[in-house]
Protein backbone atom coordinates (compact mmCIF):
# COMPACT_ATOMS: atom_id res chain seq x y z
CA UNK A 1 0.00 0.00 0.00
CA UNK A 2 1.26 3.56 -0.87
CA UNK A 3 0.62 6.66 1.11
CA UNK A 4 -1.25 7.91 -1.48
CA UNK A 5 -3.80 4.81 -1.16
CA UNK A 6 -3.96 4.88 2.86
CA UNK A 7 -5.12 8.81 2.27
CA UNK A 8 -7.64 7.77 0.18
CA UNK A 9 -8.85 5.02 2.72
CA UNK A 10 -8.39 8.26 5.23
CA UNK A 11 -10.37 10.02 3.09
CA UNK A 12 -13.01 7.73 2.37
CA UNK A 13 -13.92 6.81 5.91
CA UNK A 14 -13.98 10.25 7.13
CA UNK A 15 -17.23 11.25 4.26
CA UNK A 16 -19.15 8.12 4.92
CA UNK A 17 -21.84 8.66 7.03
CA UNK A 18 -22.55 8.67 10.69
CA UNK A 19 -22.80 5.18 11.74
CA UNK A 20 -25.36 4.57 13.31
CA UNK A 21 -28.14 7.64 13.88
CA UNK A 22 -29.32 10.48 12.21
CA UNK A 23 -32.00 12.34 14.03
CA UNK A 24 -33.65 16.10 12.99
CA UNK A 25 -33.96 19.38 15.01
CA UNK A 26 -37.19 20.59 13.28
CA UNK A 27 -37.90 24.47 13.36
CA UNK A 28 -41.67 26.18 12.65
CA UNK A 29 -41.62 29.73 12.15
CA UNK A 30 -45.21 30.97 13.90
CA UNK A 31 -45.97 34.52 14.47
CA UNK A 32 -42.54 35.34 14.32
CA UNK A 33 -41.27 33.32 16.10
CA UNK A 34 -38.94 30.00 15.75
CA UNK A 35 -40.10 26.60 17.92
CA UNK A 36 -38.15 23.58 18.38
CA UNK A 37 -40.39 20.59 17.71
CA UNK A 38 -39.98 17.77 20.57
CA UNK A 39 -41.10 14.20 20.60
CA UNK A 40 -42.05 12.40 24.33
CA UNK A 41 -41.13 8.63 23.23
CA UNK A 42 -44.08 6.24 23.53
CA UNK A 43 -43.91 4.48 27.72
CA UNK A 44 -44.04 1.47 25.67
CA UNK A 45 -40.90 1.49 24.14
CA UNK A 46 -37.87 -0.91 25.38
CA UNK A 47 -35.31 2.02 25.27
CA UNK A 48 -35.51 5.31 26.55
CA UNK A 49 -39.57 5.16 27.16
CA UNK A 50 -40.95 8.60 28.40
CA UNK A 51 -38.09 10.32 27.06
CA UNK A 52 -37.79 13.99 25.04
CA UNK A 53 -36.18 13.55 21.91
CA UNK A 54 -35.71 15.21 18.40
CA UNK A 55 -37.25 13.17 15.35
CA UNK A 56 -34.48 10.30 14.14
CA UNK A 57 -33.26 6.77 14.46
CA UNK A 58 -30.47 4.65 13.04
CA UNK A 59 -28.94 4.80 9.70
CA UNK A 60 -29.74 2.21 7.32
CA UNK A 61 -27.69 -0.12 5.14
CA UNK A 62 -27.08 1.88 1.70
CA UNK A 63 -28.70 5.50 2.86
CA UNK A 64 -27.19 8.43 3.98
CA UNK A 65 -27.29 10.27 7.50
CA UNK A 66 -29.86 13.05 5.92
CA UNK A 67 -32.01 10.01 4.18
CA UNK A 68 -32.17 8.09 7.26
CA UNK A 69 -33.32 11.26 9.54
CA UNK A 70 -35.95 12.07 6.64
CA UNK A 71 -37.00 8.64 6.67
CA UNK A 72 -37.63 8.10 10.59
CA UNK A 73 -39.14 12.02 10.52
CA UNK A 74 -41.95 10.42 8.37
CA UNK A 75 -42.05 7.23 10.62
CA UNK A 76 -42.07 8.93 13.59
CA UNK A 77 -44.67 11.94 12.69
CA UNK A 78 -46.03 11.30 9.51
CA UNK A 79 -44.06 14.37 8.00
CA UNK A 80 -42.02 13.96 4.47
CA UNK A 81 -40.64 16.44 2.15
CA UNK A 82 -41.97 19.40 0.88
CA UNK A 83 -43.42 19.46 4.33
CA UNK A 84 -39.83 18.95 5.64
CA UNK A 85 -36.90 21.52 4.56
CA UNK A 86 -33.89 19.34 5.54
CA UNK A 87 -30.79 21.92 6.47
CA UNK A 88 -27.67 22.37 7.61
CA UNK A 89 -25.81 19.74 9.57
CA UNK A 90 -24.97 20.22 13.43
CA UNK A 91 -21.99 18.72 14.90
CA UNK A 92 -21.54 15.10 14.63
CA UNK A 93 -21.86 13.95 18.56
CA UNK A 94 -20.53 10.67 19.94
CA UNK A 95 -22.68 9.06 22.80
CA UNK A 96 -20.58 7.58 25.52
CA UNK A 97 -21.85 4.24 24.54
CA UNK A 98 -19.61 4.39 21.60
CA UNK A 99 -22.02 5.47 18.40
CA UNK A 100 -22.37 8.62 16.40
CA UNK A 101 -25.11 10.42 16.04
CA UNK A 102 -25.73 13.17 12.87
CA UNK A 103 -28.38 16.01 13.83
CA UNK A 104 -29.49 17.93 10.98
CA UNK A 105 -31.71 21.29 11.12
CA UNK A 106 -34.99 20.86 9.62
CA UNK A 107 -37.56 23.81 8.53
CA UNK A 108 -41.52 22.56 8.60
CA UNK A 109 -43.23 24.34 5.85
CA UNK A 110 -46.88 25.70 6.17
CA UNK A 111 -49.13 22.95 6.60
CA UNK A 112 -47.25 20.79 8.81
CA UNK A 113 -49.67 20.52 11.45
CA UNK A 114 -52.66 19.13 9.33
CA UNK A 115 -50.04 16.58 8.19
CA UNK A 116 -48.88 15.45 11.50
CA UNK A 117 -49.74 11.71 12.16
CA UNK A 118 -47.72 10.25 15.05
CA UNK A 119 -46.81 6.91 15.36
CA UNK A 120 -48.47 5.92 18.62
CA UNK A 121 -46.36 2.97 18.96
CA UNK A 122 -43.49 5.21 19.15
CA UNK A 123 -44.63 8.90 19.95
CA UNK A 124 -46.67 9.49 23.10
CA UNK A 125 -47.22 13.63 22.40
CA UNK A 126 -45.12 15.83 20.52
CA UNK A 127 -44.48 19.89 21.82
CA UNK A 128 -43.26 22.77 20.96
CA UNK A 129 -40.30 25.40 22.63
CA UNK A 130 -39.73 28.58 21.85
CA UNK A 131 -35.76 28.99 20.42
CA UNK A 132 -35.54 31.87 22.01
CA UNK A 133 -36.53 30.11 25.58
CA UNK A 134 -32.89 28.00 24.94
CA UNK A 135 -30.90 31.05 23.96
CA UNK A 136 -31.87 33.12 26.93
CA UNK A 137 -31.79 30.29 29.28
CA UNK A 138 -28.70 28.12 30.79
CA UNK A 139 -29.30 24.93 31.22
CA UNK A 140 -28.47 23.00 34.46
CA UNK A 141 -25.58 21.51 34.17
CA UNK A 142 -24.39 18.03 35.77
CA UNK A 143 -21.15 16.72 35.46
CA UNK A 144 -20.89 12.72 35.97
CA UNK A 145 -17.83 11.15 36.54
CA UNK A 146 -17.28 8.24 33.90
CA UNK A 147 -14.92 5.36 34.89
CA UNK A 148 -13.05 2.81 33.42
CA UNK A 149 -13.94 -1.10 34.31
CA UNK A 150 -10.47 -2.79 33.54
CA UNK A 151 -10.71 -6.56 33.17
CA UNK A 152 -8.58 -8.60 35.15
CA UNK A 153 -6.78 -10.21 32.43
CA UNK A 154 -5.09 -7.04 31.63
CA UNK A 155 -1.46 -7.59 30.46
CA UNK A 156 0.08 -4.47 32.49
CA UNK A 157 3.27 -6.22 32.44
CA UNK A 158 3.36 -5.80 28.93
CA UNK A 159 3.28 -2.02 29.58
CA UNK A 160 5.36 -1.91 32.42
CA UNK A 161 2.99 -1.54 35.46
CA UNK A 162 2.68 -3.84 38.14
CA UNK A 163 -0.68 -5.87 38.01
CA UNK A 164 -3.36 -2.69 38.43
CA UNK A 165 -1.54 -0.15 38.48
CA UNK A 166 -1.53 1.88 35.51
CA UNK A 167 -2.85 5.36 36.65
CA UNK A 168 -5.78 5.55 34.21
CA UNK A 169 -7.79 8.89 34.05
CA UNK A 170 -11.05 9.41 34.57
CA UNK A 171 -13.38 11.19 32.32
CA UNK A 172 -16.19 13.63 32.89
CA UNK A 173 -19.66 13.57 30.82
CA UNK A 174 -21.24 16.80 30.83
CA UNK A 175 -25.36 16.30 31.17
CA UNK A 176 -27.41 19.33 30.26
CA UNK A 177 -31.28 19.69 31.51
CA UNK A 178 -33.50 22.15 30.43
CA UNK A 179 -37.14 22.60 32.30
CA UNK A 180 -39.77 23.50 30.37
CA UNK A 181 -43.27 22.99 32.33
CA UNK A 182 -43.23 19.70 33.51
CA UNK A 183 -40.83 18.48 30.64
CA UNK A 184 -37.25 17.71 31.51
CA UNK A 185 -34.93 18.46 27.99
CA UNK A 186 -31.84 17.03 28.86
CA UNK A 187 -29.01 14.49 28.04
CA UNK A 188 -28.20 13.77 24.12
CA UNK A 189 -31.20 15.94 23.03
CA UNK A 190 -29.99 18.70 25.07
CA UNK A 191 -26.97 18.67 23.58
CA UNK A 192 -27.79 19.02 20.36
CA UNK A 193 -29.80 21.97 21.35
CA UNK A 194 -26.53 23.22 22.80
CA UNK A 195 -25.10 23.29 19.37
CA UNK A 196 -27.76 25.20 17.53
CA UNK A 197 -27.63 27.70 19.99
CA UNK A 198 -24.17 27.68 20.39
CA UNK A 199 -23.23 31.78 19.13
CA UNK A 200 -27.00 32.76 18.78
Amino acid sequence: MTYEELTARVRAMESRPAREYAVLAPVTEEGGELYLLFEVRSATLRTQPGEICFPGGGIETGETAAEGALREMGEELGLRPPLVELGAPLPRLWHQAGFATQPFLARLAPGWREALDPGRDEVAETFLVPLDFFRRTQPELYLCETTLVVPDNFPYDKIGFPQGGYPWRRGKLPVPLWQWGDKAIWGFTARIVLELVKGL
